[in-house]
């Protein structure tokens, strides 16, 4: 998976026909997918910060999980929370020619990027802010 060709191999894609239906990895990793990936973990930050802003408004958190969380540790909540995404964000990364995953990195993306904007919009009611 990671070794020292990471940086520096040639094989970016498989070389059969018949290795495509197997489960190999490749040495370097195709960087179209790099973009979305680097924009989970910054959209992960943003509501983070969103998260925060709401919750000094008076606002709740409604997943119970990470409520429990914020109140146990609240400004630590950002080195978890980025460090959880970020692992998952890795071995996504390393699994990127599968299709599912493929799938899977659109779908976080997209739904990072809703529930961003939706807190953006709530801050905006809640601040009144033009």
């Amino acid at each position: 998976m990671l070794s020292r060709y990471s940086l520096w191999g040639r094989r970016k894609g498989f070389r059969r026909t018949e290795d495509h239906s197997r489960h190999h990895y490749v040495d370097r990793y195709n960087s179209i997918w790099l973009l979305p990936l680097v924009f989970i973990v910054g959209l992960n930050c943003l509501d983070y910060f969103f998260t925060m802003i709401i919750l000094e408004n008076n606002g709740v958190e409604l997943n119970p999980i990470v409520a429990a969380v914020i109140d146990y540790c609240k400004w630590d909540w950002l080195t978890w929370k980025f460090a959880i995404v970020s692992f998952g964000i890795l071995i996504m990364c390393l699994h990127s020619h599968y299709v599912k995953v493929k799938i899977a990195i659109i779908g976080i993306f997209l739904l990072y990027l809703g529930v961003v904007g939706y807190q953006y919009i709530g801050i905006m009611s809640i601040c009144k802010i033009p």
